[in-house]
Parts: C-alpha cells; structure tokens; sequence
C-alpha cells in the first residue's frame, strides 16, 4: 500500500519541522510521499523530495490538511493511506509507515487509526490524548469513535466515502465530525498505542480561540450529524461538564458566545447518523450524547 503524509504549519518551527520530516524519511519500507502546506506562511527549507503548498491565507487546521489531501490527487487517491502529523511532532519508530500498510491490510474494515502521543521527555500520554472515555490505560489499543488530528493514518477510501474535513471549523472537533461520518459509512477506527507520535506535552487552551471554537463547533457536530432527538441531549450534557469544570470567567464567556454563536451561524450540510450508528457507537464504548 502506498503511503504519503500531510503535515501542515505556519512557518513558526523550522526545527521541528525539520526533526518530523527526517523521522519520516526514515520509515521503513517504501518512501513515504510528503506534502507540506504553509498555512498562509511561506514554508521554511524542507529537504529535497518533498513537496509543498503556500496558501495565501490561514484556512485553519481541516482546511490546510484538505489542500495537503488534494495534494495526492481527488481525494488523496494517488495513495492508499495518508498520514497527518503536527509539524512538532516526531515519529518514534521507524517502522510506524509498515505499521500502517499491515494493519490496513489485514482489516478491511479499518479507515483510521489513531496514533499514541507521547512526551519525549517523559514518555507520559496525556489522558486526554486517548480517545475514549476508559482512558486510564494509555498501552492499551482498542476501537474507538474517534481520533487524534495531529497523529493519524486515514484509508483514503474514506475521503472518497464520505468527504474530506470539514473546512468551516477552523480549529476543534474536526477529527470527530469526519469519524462520526465515516462510522456511519460503515467504516471502523482504531487506536494503537505502539504507533507513536513523539509530541511537547501542551495544553489546548494555548490558543487563543479555544473556548469559542470548542464551544461553537460542539453545537455544529451536533447539528451536522446526531438524530434530532439526540442534539439536545449531547449539548446538555457537554454544557454541564463545561461548567463542572469550573472555568475562568473569561473563559466562560468566550464558550457561551461559541455555543450561542454554533446556534446562530450556518453549520454545512446536515447529514445525521443512523440509529444503527448510534448503537455502534454505543456498543464502543461512546454513546453520541458524551
């Protein structure tokens, strides 16, 4: 099976960048094909053979990795497998690309497997790296209903199923959004803790737009996908552990502008899930109402 990556960045971590695409470089077996998109930034030096996008302007993170996927041909069909790495990251063996190409291959009903993200300084997973709700157990492998952005391999059959990320999130719950979609197309994700993805340990709300986007794009997944009867279930419960949380009020107030704001602005294409869906999910381990 051939494979290609997709990394996009803004310009801002050369060094890294450089590690990642070396650790790339050094997969086993065949080359792995890559494609950098400076997400409106021009792309620093990268080593000869890959190749890369400028966008004039910053798409967000489903929109640069969409160009990265058209990169590859109509929905990233001249490969069989795209892998999607942060651009500070850095793969931690070299056999993670053949990793990919044998579990593909012997389950057809894969479509995406989730990368472990690891400190490589400490080794630590942060629990919220593990995506599902049992996640105490970082070693441990499973199905699961979602996955991490930065540190996946994708079928690209699935793109030609189901679509590519959805552009208007910008940032937050994209991963989700497109698992949910290919879920119910029909296809199975997993998470696999000995492909890992050297990553900082960092927190989410670095980013300025966290709490609006987090917020705003929760109400578009639901709206987008759930049954309607669902939708006010999932949003309920999200609020409440929203505010068992016990945010800053500042912060509290960017979510309830996101949340009113998801309500308020145009989603996409509604396209909900089948009942069959629900119960798959359900049967995972994630119920669509957490």
């Amino acid at each position: 099976m051939k494979v290609g990556a997709v990394v996009i960045t803004m310009g801002n971590r050369p060094e890294e960048l450089r590690a990642l695409l070396d650790s790339v470089a050094r997969q086993d077996g065949d080359p792995v094909e890559v494609v950098v998109v400076g997400n409106g930034s021009p792309v620093p030096d990268v080593p000869e053979g890959v190749r890369t996008v400028e966008l004039p302007e910053n798409l967000g993170i489903p929109g640069g990795r969409n160009v990265g996927i058209e990169a590859f041909g109509p929905g990233g069909r001249d490969v069989d497998i795209l892998l999607f790495l942060d651009d500070d990251g850095l793969l931690a063996r070299t056999d993670t690309a053949e990793l990919c190409r044998r579990a593909f291959t012997e389950d057809p009903e894969l479509g995406i497997i989730s990368f472990r993200i690891a400190d490589p300084d400490t080794g630590v997973t942060q629990r919220r790296h593990v995506p599902r709700l049992r996640a105490s157990d970082p070693m441990r492998s499973s199905r699961v209903t979602t996955f991490l952005g930065g540190a996946n391999a994708v079928r690209t059959r699935v793109f030609a199923d189901v679509g590519g990320l959805p552009d208007e999130f910008f940032y937050a719950h994209e991963e989700t959004d497109l698992a949910w979609r290919a879920l119910d197309a029909g296809w199975m994700i997993d998470y696999r803790s000995d492909m890992v993805l050297h990553h900082p340990t960092t927190a989410p709300s670095r980013h300025a737009v966290y709490h609006r986007m987090v917020a705003r794009n929760r109400v578009w997944l639901a709206r987008r996908n759930l049954p309607l009867a669902l939708v006010p279930v999932y949003l309920g419960v999200w609020m409440l552990l929203t505010l068992l949380r016990r945010p800053s009020l500042p912060a509290l107030k960017a979510w309830f502008g996101g949340f009113r704001e998801g309500w308020t602005s145009p989603c996409g294409p509604r396209r909900p899930m089948k009942w069959r869906t629900v119960w798959r999910l359900t049967r995972l381990g994630r119920p669509p109402v957490i």
